[in-house]
């Protein structure tokens, strides 16, 4: 299928073209589906007939695991690790909803990438082996801990020496089409609507904003913040439709030198993750994703906040040149196995250290339960990534027949 990009809306029409936008990118691929079918996964999975999930310990989960929202992350000192990237969806729920989802996700890029079905089922193998490894010695930490003591795959490797080389002139190039003060209008950045950028330039005079701006290494803790230019953002799939805004700010450095930041506005809202009933979390949604965002990815959650624009919940982040997305599309057998081990382990590391060490010991000691003679994986893993496979495909090709009937109708 071939989409052509149309000039950018008026924002009275961005919903529809936001919508049109978002079924196509679901079209793209079976794997790509996986990323904006959150809410139809959870569906399949309170309806399916797989064997009885375990119920893991009450500790903040991603909510939506799939690969894509895995990978490179800086923190505001300079470090860089594989981490948690996306927390839309994060709830203080059962862990073992993200191994599924994580699951899902491996299967459909191992079937993307041509490969016989046994892999999936070393994949999930490898994917419990890794998970479990974040289980040793939980309570230590020492240097890089998403690559401690685990062999990182070839394919991480070097999307990880990618991001600790680039720049803001990177960012620049890639986001905003160069590193001029200003944010091009077009096919990704649309034009706001005057109470938007008002609503922006607002919310930058607050003292919240401008101590995110300043948060990194290097920069004055009283410097000056400035809004240059701000865009609607046309990004992401399963967010499509939400607020999203760019904004290009300056922050005032050495002898009045300007150093320009990208931000990220993000719209808020309500979780379609399970959580657990009696889960103490934040009432408002921006609150609740930042607090998801520090427990499970401590180097991300620490460059939010969360705030208020145009009367809805919203969080902020600084975009960094080493925040980068693991692509991954076409696996060899190897790769495919290697990369399920490192993955898991990360989310792992997530899940175990909000966890004290009774915890720990009592959700371990569950995974070991329930696995059959021929499968090194828990028989309710299996089974549901087996069930909910079946039912994505056929939801897939229904999504693109009418994806279809919709575009030769245009």
């Amino acid at each position: 299928m071939k989409h052509i990009p149309q000039a950018y809306p008026n924002p009275a029409e961005r919903q529809a073209a936001l919508t049109a936008e978002r079924n196509w990118k679901m079209a793209a691929s079976a794997h790509a589906y996986v990323r904006g079918s959150t809410m139809r996964f959870y569906e399949w999975l309170e309806r399916s007939d797989r064997c009885s999930v375990p119920d893991g310990p009450e500790v903040w989960i991603c909510g939506d695991c799939h690969v894509g929202n895995l990978g490179p992350v800086a923190s505001a000192a300079g470090e860089l690790e594989i981490q948690i990237r996306d927390l839309d969806q994060t709830v203080i729920g059962n862990p073992a909803h993200d191994l599924m989802r994580l699951g899902l996700s491996l299967a459909m890029a191992a079937r993307g990438s041509d490969l016989p079905g046994v892999t999936t089922a070393h994949m999930l193998e490898q994917m419990m082996e890794g998970y479990e490894a974040a289980f040793i010695e939980p309570g230590e930490k020492s240097g890089n801990e998403t690559t401690d003591h685990v062999d990182v795959p070839r394919t991480v490797t070097r999307v990880m020496r990618a991001a600790a080389g680039r720049s803001w002139k990177h960012l620049a190039d890639e986001r905003i089409e160069g590193v001029k003060p200003s944010i091009p209008l077009g096919r990704r950045f649309w034009p706001l609507e005057p109470a938007e950028r008002d609503a922006i330039d607002a919310l930058f005079d607050t003292e919240r904003l401008r101590t995110l701006a300043t948060t990194l290494r290097g920069r004055d803790d009283a410097a000056e913040v400035r809004v240059m230019d701000a865009a609607y953002w046309r990004k992401g799939c399963s967010s499509l439709g939400r607020l999203r805004f760019a904004v290009l700010a300056s922050v005032e450095g050495h002898k009045g030198r300007q150093r320009h930041c990208l931000m990220d506005l993000k719209e808020a809202i309500a979780p379609v993750a399970p959580r657990c009933a009696d889960a103490g979390m934040p009432r408002d949604n921006a609150e609740r994703v930042v607090e998801g965002a520090r427990n499970l990815s401590p180097f991300l959650g620490q460059r939010m906040v969360a705030a208020r624009l145009l009367d809805r919940s919203v969080f902020i982040r600084e975009l960094l040149p080493q925040d980068l997305k693991l692509e991954i599309e076409h696996l060899s057998r190897d790769e495919a196995r290697e990369v399920a081990r490192f993955l898991a382990t990360v989310v792992g590391r997530a899940h175990v250290r909000q966890m004290g060490p009774d915890t720990c010991a009592a959700w371990h000691k569950e995974l070991q339960r329930n696995r059959p003679r021929n499968l090194d994986a828990p028989s309710w893993l299996w089974s549901s990534i087996v069930e909910l496979i079946g039912t994505h495909e056929s939801a897939y090709l229904e999504h693109c027949r009418r994806y279809a009937m919709l575009d030769e109708a245009a």
